[in-house]
């Protein structure tokens, strides 16, 4: 079935009979996303970032991934400035990106943590906006629905099935999996 899904064919009635095939269904087959996706897991101090490049026909490759650490000793703003770069260095580096993935935040301890958090995203959608790329935002419920088949999967079992789903050899550090999990998100959930 996820490979159907990948391809943007119908995907097939289950084989416990649960379901209907798309086409009993009345549903129009879904163009699959091709293209690149830089997906981002913003953050102060780790900012995960992953290109993934999609095919019809083909398994999700990630390109490149990277998690920008900004020591606690840097001001906010030298903070903001180093997501900024490294995002900006990310779609610079890549011809092609075609959209760009966030992971929103739905729930902080306190007023001072959604300010943070708040100004991280902004720095990151600020490098995709200045370039002209469309940002799309999910909830890291949705996020984990889609790659795993259940909202409530631990990180590593996020970590664990991005692993299978890119064919990827060596284990993604958290943040750099939650960008990788929002740039499949939204591939597979996409509608143009």
């Amino acid at each position: 079935m996820w490979t159907a899904k990948l391809e943007g064919r119908p995907v097939p009635a289950r084989p416990d009979g649960r379901g209907r095939p798309a086409a009993a269904s009345g549903l129009l087959p879904r163009t699959a996303y091709s293209g690149l996706v830089l997906g981002i897991d913003p953050s102060l101090r780790g900012t995960g970032l992953a290109l993934v490049e999609l095919r019809p026909g083909c398994m999700p490759v990630l390109v490149r991934s990277a998690t920008v650490r900004v020591p606690a000793r840097r001001t906010m703003a030298n903070a903001l400035a180093e997501i900024h770069r490294a995002v900006s260095g990310f779609i610079d580096g890549a011809a092609g990106i075609r959209h760009v993935a966030l992971e929103q935040t739905i729930y902080v301890q306190n007023f001072q943590t959604a300010q943070i958090l708040g100004a991280a995203r902004g720095a990151a959608i600020a490098a995709a906006a200045i370039r002209g790329l469309p940002v799309f935002e999910y909830p890291p419920l949705r996020v984990k629905q889609a790659i795993t088949g259940s909202g409530r999967a631990s990180k590593e079992q996020l970590a664990r099935t991005l692993m299978a789903l890119l064919g990827h050899g060596r284990t993604l550090a958290l943040d750099e999996a939650d960008a990788a999990g929002v740039a499949l998100c939204h591939a597979f959930t996409w509608q143009p």
